[in-house]
């Protein structure tokens, strides 16, 4: 699936190195072994072969690495993507294809004819207005929440998700002076590490925290950001503290539990999909690289439930929206693919459309108009957590730009009210931005 992937959205998409760290004098043979597994399993559609690597490569890959009691490493090859972009592109490709998408428009019942489900009530989150969508089948694709829409279906199931919150730090470049990543599989108390270069910055993680309940905006722990802190100064010549820190984010992992254990470590990150007596189809589970594939079983189930005709997928060799595989990785806008030219026709009628939002941010105003006329941008969080990434990379900055982008917005929105509007959205995206921002309560 990570080798499909490559193929079908190689604008956002490319191949990336990671060095695994020997530190005791097992490590680099073990994770050798397992590693060349690794390729096996990977078959054609592989990145790379991995190998053992000398001290000295190793330090010539990862200069920033901590040299003290280093034995050597192995060096593998993985892909990194941009996510949020990739599901902008996703829903593109299905409105392509004549899907209708809609957004900020939240499900609120699931209507039944004879016991079956028949379709769902849903509220528009900027009007107020209630609305009524009838279908032969009903997907439940919601991932945290999952047990939320079952138990519109069947009150007091059984919940099957257990969240569990990952946590991550984006510090300066200088951390990492590389174009490769670093994995540390196995930390002092058993956790994964790891540092990947990142938009000129690097992005430091993770954590496995279990949560009860999902929320929106899940925020850090300090436990966990100072688990970050530690393990990543053990493994960097420069120590990172509070002080280094742009950005720090969480998010929650769908983990189906369906044996009820409590260590979400050891919880399957496999996709799981069931269909309820009603005919609810629920996807749940997996994660990011396998997205294709879960697609793919999903709707599988659903033809059956509405009595479609079957037919072959056709996803494995279908071209995401942007796709474009020359790319010049130089030019940050690349991550649109073949959009690109229109947002550059866009400049050259409109010059000052090419000025930055701020000197240390890669982005353009361009870009927020074309988040705006063409990704269905509605708020300020919209454009600076998930059409451009700029929350993430430094939240301090992004609360700088967020008024002029309001007013940009507003403006391609047409809102009436605009000062109302643009107040309300500056204190929306305010409290939010404050969350990414460090808090040390000792």
């Amino acid at each position: 699936e990570r080798g499909l992937l490559m193929q079908n959205a190689p604008h956002l998409v490319h191949n990336l190195a990671f060095v695994v760290p020997s530190y005791e004098w097992w490590n680099g043979p073990f994770y050798g072994v397992g590693l060349k597994v690794y390729d096996l399993l990977a078959g054609k559609l592989g990145l790379g072969p991995s190998r053992l690597l000398s001290r000295e490569e190793t330090l010539k890959r990862i200069p920033t690495l901590e040299p003290e009691g280093l034995r050597g490493g192995v060096i593998y090859y993985d892909g990194q993507f941009e996510d949020a972009r990739l599901a902008i592109n996703l829903a593109q490709t299905a409105e392509d294809y004549g899907a209708t998408v809609l957004n900020y428009m939240r499900v609120v019942e699931l209507k039944k004819t004879a016991d079956v489900i028949s379709g769902v009530t849903a509220i528009d989150l900027e009007s107020g207005q209630s609305i009524e969508f009838n279908g032969r089948v009903v997907i439940n694709a919601t991932g945290v929440f999952s047990d939320r829409i079952r138990e519109m279906d069947e009150p007091g199931c059984q919940p099957i998700i257990t969240p569990s919150q990952g946590v991550h730090l984006v510090l300066p470049k200088e951390f990492l002076k590389s174009d490769a990543a670093i994995m540390v599989p196995h930390t002092a108390d058993g956790r994964v590490l790891f540092a990947v270069p990142w938009h000129e910055r690097v992005v430091v993680g993770t954590t496995d925290t279990p949560v009860e309940k999902p929320v929106l905006e899940p925020c850090a722990l300090q436990e966990e950001i100072d688990f970050i802190l530690t393990h990543a100064a053990r493994y960097l010549t420069h120590d990172p503290d509070y002080g280094d820190i742009l950005s720090v984010f969480a998010g929650l992992r769908p983990l189906v539990n369906l044996q009820g254990g409590e260590d979400t470590a050891e919880i399957s990150r496999d996709h799981h999909v069931m269909v309820s007596k009603a005919g609810l189809v629920t996807i749940a589970g997996g994660k990011w690289t396998t997205y294709r594939k879960m697609a793919e079983d999903t709707i599988q189930q659903a033809a059956l439930v509405a009595g479609l005709p079957e037919r072959p997928s056709i996803t494995r060799n279908l071209r995401i929206h942007g796709w474009l595989k020359a790319v010049d990785r130089d030019n940050h806008l690349h991550i649109y693919g073949s959009d690109r030219i229109y947002i550059e026709d866009m400049i050259k009628k409109h010059p000052e459309l090419g000025k930055k939002l701020h000197p240390e941010l890669p982005y353009i105003k361009g870009e927020v108009v074309w988040a705006v006329r063409q990704e269905m941008a509605r708020s300020v969080e919209d454009v600076l957590a998930r059409r451009t990434r700029a929350l993430l990379l430094n939240a301090e900055l992004s609360m700088k730009i967020a008024p002029e982008v309001a007013e940009m917005m507003a403006r391609e929105l047409k809102v009436r009210r605009k000062k109302r509007w643009i107040k309300e959205q500056l204190k929306l995206y305010m409290d939010v931005a404050k969350r990414y921002l460090p808090q040390r309560t000792d």
